[in-house]
């Protein structure tokens, strides 16, 4: 039987453009513009670097809904298990709206 191959580590930085292109699948004039516009990054001299914890809290705040950059170490049993909370709370948020409505 053939081993499978060791999962590699998700890296704690994301170290220059590429890095962190790569990480959220855009190209890196995408990146750039998006660092720009308030995508959290760090000038460290000539390069840049930031997290992937940093960059899942960015997407998720400006997208307004729970976000996640799968990596291979991702736990997507958790990730799943987030996104159904946000469901349920969004449809229990709705529900007095809706029957309000009814209401008039």
């Amino acid at each position: 039987m053939p081993k499978r191959p060791a999962k590699k580590e998700a890296p704690d930085i994301l170290k220059g453009w590429q890095q962190i292109a790569d990480f959220l699948g855009e190209p890196q004039s995408v990146v750039q513009r998006w660092a720009n516009e308030g995508m959290p990054v760090r000038k460290e001299g000539r390069f840049v670097s930031t997290s992937p914890d940093e960059l899942n809290a960015w997407l998720g705040k400006e997208s307004g809904k729970p976000v996640h950059a799968v990596t291979e170490t991702t736990d997507l049993t958790a990730e799943l298990k987030r996104g159904l909370s946000y469901v349920r709370h969004e449809q229990q948020s709705e529900k007095p709206q809706a029957q309000a409505k009814k209401r008039r």
